[in-house]
């Protein structure tokens, strides 16, 4: 009698179960850390668009700088109201820092470009940044050159450009910039640099206090340099054409 041989099931591979769970938990973490930073970083946005900013990254960075170096930490920071700050001010800021800020949508491409340019010939570094960069990065960032905090800085700016809008990202930014050493802010800096209030600025004295700001803590306003000089000079010519401000 024949004996029947039946042919042996292929044995099924373990489906590696573990592996698959440990990714989809990787990305279903990684994505609760998108929502939370989306959902806290536009509820800062939101809320700095009402309230005054008290104090910003880099102010507790000089704090900790200054204790490191043993040197005395002394701090001036006062918010001023835009319709508080002189309209020179805000031209003198143009003037320097971003021509362009009225009509742009946070970037400045073209100003880019030639920094890009320019840096590639391996002339002196230029930023190209606009006012609302530099807004968002004074607020919400720390100071560096690393491709996180840019994209992070183009992640603000658009967020500040749709939320707050020119006349707030202006008051934001002439109220929370370096301008001078451990002087932050237009009330600070007029007090500090001029002993007056920042609503009675003239063209030359907005001129000073814009010429300081690629270095603040280096450059001074009053009794300035040749360089800062020049500087002033050419600010309040162009300051000439910028014409009446409306936001």
């Amino acid at each position: 009698m024949a004996t029947k041989i039946t042919p042996k099931k292929p044995t099924k591979k373990p489906v590696k179960k573990n592996n698959r769970s440990f990714w989809t938990k990787v990305k279903w973490f990684l994505l609760k850390v998108l929502l939370w930073f989306f959902g806290i970083s536009v509820s800062f946005v939101v809320l700095f668009k009402f309230v005054p900013v008290p104090f910003t990254p880099l102010m507790v960075i000089r704090y900790f700088e200054n204790i490191a170096e043993g040197k005395e930490n002394h701090f001036s920071h006062n918010w001023e109201p835009i319709n508080k700050i002189s309209m020179n001010l805000q031209k003198a800021v143009i003037a320097s820092e971003d021509g362009t800020f009225l009509t742009h949508n946070g970037f400045d491409f073209i100003a880019m470009q030639k920094a890009y340019k320019s840096n590639e010939r391996g002339r002196k570094i230029k930023g190209g940044s606009t006012i609302s960069q530099q807004t968002a990065k004074n607020v919400f960032l720390w100071q560096g050159r690393s491709y996180l905090r840019k994209g992070l800085e183009a992640y603000f700016t658009v967020l500040i450009e749709v939320i707050w809008g020119k006349k707030r990202i202006m008051e934001v930014y002439l109220n929370s910039i370096e301008m001078g050493d451990g002087v932050y802010g237009a009330y600070a800096a007029t007090e500090h640099w001029y002993r007056k209030d920042a609503s009675s600025l003239t063209m030359t004295q907005a001129a000073g206090i814009a010429a300081i700001l690629p270095n603040p803590r280096k450059y001074k306003a009053t009794s300035s340099s040749s360089y800062i000089n020049n500087r002033k000079t050419k600010i309040v010519r162009i300051m000439r054409h910028v014409g009446k401000i409306e936001y």
